[in-house]
């Protein structure tokens, strides 16, 4: 057995309380393990052999500061005295946990406690807590934030990410590390080929240590100097945390691929037994301390349980958990203002945009290019004069990690907007948009005050990377709300509603609108209801419903060809106005919908099987659907014309009337 020495700066009481709070966890877990062979709880990441620096870390914190655990860091939450029979409740799915029945383990966050539970995708927890900090730095609160990730976690993107933004940007996150050998079953050697992964700080200009894992007295000695200093010297620090899990990845993957003598050296470093040791010999406890205390927590942990097990399982109903994917929005919106200006689309968002910016003083943008230079679209122009560096801020080429930012920004009380330079470049951003924000609400009630502007679509001559209009990648993701508008009027509405909304909006701007479609705008600033179309056209032999260019194409060849049809702009692709769409189709008999996107998995092919649903018995003709050809948009504008609807529209109009 190795040993351990108190300093004479950690106090008696100190260490004492050091000890107690490993032992608990440590019998939990015990217990966990015997309840997951009976069949009474479904899975257990076990952290048994890591528990100081759960402990240690949580310990150094102060109570208010954020902390972004893993599934190994039990520690972190009986540190931070949350009632054991919630979560044992939690682990069973019951509907007095944190998350409802809807998640497992620790995926879950909880603001009463300033825990932030992570995702399985591991990654994102990292950028969140960059916006934490962030958060934390505008308010000038003096308080750090840390977050936890295990060293096969440093191989993703998101970790890069997330270490320069925060060096970028100077943020008080202090990074932790638990290097415990293994990923599920993969060694270190498979992993990385730097000596120690505190040396990845160097790369991003960040201060970094390696501290002994299992000694409780260094990691909360040494956590709690840096966290001090990063109070006062706002900053990020790297720690890499040397450890070792003595379980499996999980209970059922086993521990048959570690070595026995390397099992056997980390056993005799057991960080409770360790410290349990040196209080013996300093004579700070006695034998009789422990089983008393031991026995005390066995009896607190089985009448939790009891606790537990006589809560309600889940019994909920389709309308409510629909209920619970969005968090309700009850804003009502007046009249529109009277007086206007005749503004193109751009400016329509600009001034939206500027509104917002006035209105919410805790709403941050984050872009590239969007301090200086004003966006690559000018949107921003004059922002950063108006609003300081503070609130208009460049960022790093990160997209996923400026996503997160966002949500953390969303976590700590704040707003978010974030503009993709190019919808096309939201896909380096993907998965913290649909795991992540699109998730949160409906998992543990956490909104995503996050609003994403997508600036996409064809008729510019920008290829394949930068004219997209990707608005179907989100419609099938739940938590999500998508708006698409057409017009300068609804453009600068519909924005400051999406950024009052406090779900998670992605916003698509048409660039080939921008500068081409003029419209009259009220000059005050307003707000638009979201899940509400507009009629732009009235007639009687046709229902067109379409939204951003398309409603601009279908106009033209309806006052060209001076038809009688019914053009619906959707403006909000989610939540869909089923209602109005169903009434125009209930008088007209007939319906095209049209899409600037290829059909195929479109939110086109999604509205015309709803209407052939809903509507059958009014159609007096099949449902059409009219889109984009099924390839990536081409470049050159002959390319590009034959890629777009525009001329088969005329074709399916006429078809459509003449059936």
């Amino acid at each position: 057995m190795s040993s351990l020495s108190i300093p004479d700066s950690i106090k008696q009481e100190t260490s004492i309380k050091l000890f107690k709070a490993m032992l608990l966890p440590r019998l939990v877990e015990e217990k966990m393990l015997i309840l997951l062979r009976q069949g009474r709880i479904s899975k257990w990441f076990s952290g048994i052999g890591q528990e100081a620096i759960s402990i240690g870390v949580t310990m150094a914190m102060e109570e208010e500061e954020y902390i972004l655990p893993m599934h190994r860091n039990l520690g972190v939450f009986t540190c931070r005295n949350i009632p054991l029979w919630k979560l044992f409740a939690q682990w069973q799915g019951k509907t007095d946990g944190f998350t409802k029945g809807r998640d497992r383990s620790f995926h879950f966050g909880t603001q009463e406690y300033k825990i932030i539970g992570m995702i399985s995708h591991l990654g994102p927890q990292l950028g969140v807590a960059d916006g934490i900090a962030l958060a934390q730095k505008l308010k000038k609160t003096k308080k750090a934030t840390v977050v936890f990730t295990g060293e096969g976690g440093t191989s993703e993107g998101d970790f890069h990410e997330a270490l320069n933004v925060a060096s970028v940007w100077d943020l008080p996150v202090l990074f932790c590390i638990e290097n415990n050998g293994y990923g599920l079953s993969t060694p270190t050697s498979e992993q990385y080929r730097c000596k120690d992964l505190a040396d990845r700080g160097i790369g991003y200009g960040i201060e970094s240590h390696i501290i002994d894992g299992n000694n409780i007295v260094e990691v909360y000695s040494k956590i709690k100097d840096i966290l001090e200093e990063m109070r006062e010297q706002p900053r990020p620090v790297l720690v890499e945390f040397k450890t070792f899990r003595l379980r499996g990845h999980e209970e059922a993957s086993g521990t048959k691929y570690v070595p026995d003598e390397l099992t056997a050296y980390w056993e005799a470093r057991d960080p409770v037994e360790l410290m349990k040791q040196a209080l013996l010999d300093k004579k700070w406890i006695s034998d009789e301390d422990i089983d008393r205390w031991s026995q005390e927590f066995k009896n607190t942990i089985n009448e939790d349980l009891e606790i537990a097990f006589a809560k309600a399982k889940p019994t909920s109903s389709i309308e409510q958990e629909l209920a619970d994917v969005y968090k309700p929005n009850t804003i009502k919106y007046p009249a529109l203002p009277e007086a206007t200006q005749n503004i193109r689309f751009v400016d329509a968002i600009h001034e939206g945009l500027k509104g917002a910016m006035r209105k919410h003083e805790d709403l941050v943008i984050m872009g590239q290019d969007v301090a200086e230079y004003g966006g690559v679209f000018k949107i921003t122009d004059g922002f950063l004069e108006e609003f300081s560096a503070d609130r208009v801020r460049n960022t790093p080429i990160c997209e996923s990690a400026i996503v997160e930012a966002g949500m953390g920004l969303s976590i700590a009380g704040m707003k978010a907007v974030v503009e993709m330079q190019f919808a096309d470049f939201v896909s380096s951003g993907f998965n913290p948009i649909v795991n992540y924000l699109a998730k949160s609400y409906y998992r543990w009630g956490q909104q995503a005050d996050v609003v994403i502007r997508m600036p996409c679509g064809a008729g510019v001559g920008a290829g394949p990377f930068h004219s997209q209009t990707n608005e179907s990648w989100f419609y099938t993701i739940p938590g999500l709300k998508i708006v698409y508008p057409a017009f300068p009027e609804d453009a600068k509405g519909l924005l400051a509603a999406a950024i009052d909304d406090p779900n998670p909006v992605l916003f698509f701007e048409h660039k080939a609108l921008y500068r081409s479609v003029y419209g009259e705008v009220p000059v005050e600033d307003y707000g638009i209801e979201l899940g509400k179309s507009r009629l732009v056209r009235e007639g009687k032999d046709l229902s067109i419903i379409t939204y951003g260019a398309g409603v601009h194409w279908a106009c033209q060849l309806n006052d060209e060809l001076m038809l009688s049809i019914d053009i619906i702009d959707l403006r909000t692709l989610v939540p869909l106005d089923k209602e109005s769409i169903i009434k125009s189709i209930q008088k007209t008999g007939k319906a095209l919908v049209l899409t600037e996107d290829n059909l195929t998995g479109s939110i086109a092919s999604d509205i015309a099987s709803m209407i052939g649903h809903d509507c059958f018995e009014q159609l007096d003709a099949p449902v059409v659907r009219v889109g984009s050809i099924d390839t990536p948009i081409p470049f050159h504008q002959d390319l590009e014309r034959r890629y777009l609807p525009i001329n088969r529209l005329r074709d399916a109009i006429k078809s459509l009337l003449e059936y």
